[in-house]
């Protein structure tokens, strides 16, 4: 479902609890550009906004304003499962994102009929699962040999790296990683993140990544965002980014969120 255009985020606002005193500024009329291709890892303290923005692009959240755009369908006023069509999403839990009560190949037949009105008996066809196997041995982890196990059955990573061939199996026009190897083992964690490399660049997803993981930030992506109290305060690229050290980074960061509080005082 890939589509030629780029992501126009535009004025995302959302409160939490609002007109009580525990309301929270989660997103600040947050503008957000992405072209087609762009590969944009998000990092932020805790609370600063950046699952709430991943959230709002899913859908997964009304926003108070703000418009979304992907290439030239204006997805705004549409819910979760109609924007899937464009939007997917890989999250921090290995349980989410499959189903643990059906086969590795059911789950993926589910996920390549997306948006479509085909039957998963017609999906799993002899061509069919022949697919998911060369697609599972992409992955390194034996998986094209279990076609038929449950879900329930694998690791997390295992998990984790079929939830990730799922998101991107219908070519997304934008494909949202939440955090994807954090609740992983370091070894599995970075055999999930080649997978995930080798799909956004086989594929050129437009991607946007939330990470806590200093390296990873820096390492991954053309492009670094830094939120804070629901606003992107940093967007850096190319030599800019190239140039950057984690405690250079994390300097930075302690600039800018002095600044925007003598700002806000």
């Amino acid at each position: 479902m890939d589509e030629a255009g780029g992501v126009a985020a535009r004025g995302l606002c959302k409160v939490f609890n609002p007109d009580t005193p525990d309301a929270r500024q989660a997103l600040d009329r947050v503008d957000l550009d992405l072209a087609a291709g762009d590969f944009a890892v998000i990092i932020g303290s805790n609370g600063a906004g950046k699952s709430t923005l991943l959230n709002a692009l899913a859908g997964d959240i009304a926003l108070d304003a703000g418009t979304l755009a992907v290439g030239a369908h204006d997805l705004t006023a549409l819910p979760t499962h109609r924007r899937a069509r464009w939007v997917a999403r890989v999250f921090q839990d290995p349980l989410v994102g499959t189903a643990a009560s059906m086969t590795i190949e059911e789950n993926l037949a589910v996920a390549e009929s997306r948006g479509e009105t085909r039957t998963l008996a017609l999906a799993l066809s002899r061509q069919g699962r022949a697919r998911y196997a060369d697609r599972l041995a992409s992955l390194g982890l034996g998986l094209e040999s279990r076609l038929t196990t449950k879900v329930s059955m694998l690791s997390g990573g295992q998990r984790q790296a079929l939830a990730l061939l799922m998101a991107v199996m219908k070519r997304p026009a934008l494909l949202l990683l939440d955090e994807h190897t954090a609740a992983l083992d370091p070894r599995t964690a970075q055999a999930v993140m080649d997978a995930t490399l080798d799909a956004i660049k086989g594929a050129q997803l437009t991607t946007l990544m939330v990470t806590h993981n200093m390296s990873h930030a820096l390492r991954y992506g053309n492009r670094l965002l830094m939120m804070n109290a629901g606003r992107i305060i940093l967007d850096v690229s190319g030599e800019q980014k190239s140039q950057l050290t984690v405690d250079g980074l994390v300097e930075k960061f302690h600039l800018l969120d002095d600044k925007m509080l003598l700002a806000s005082s």
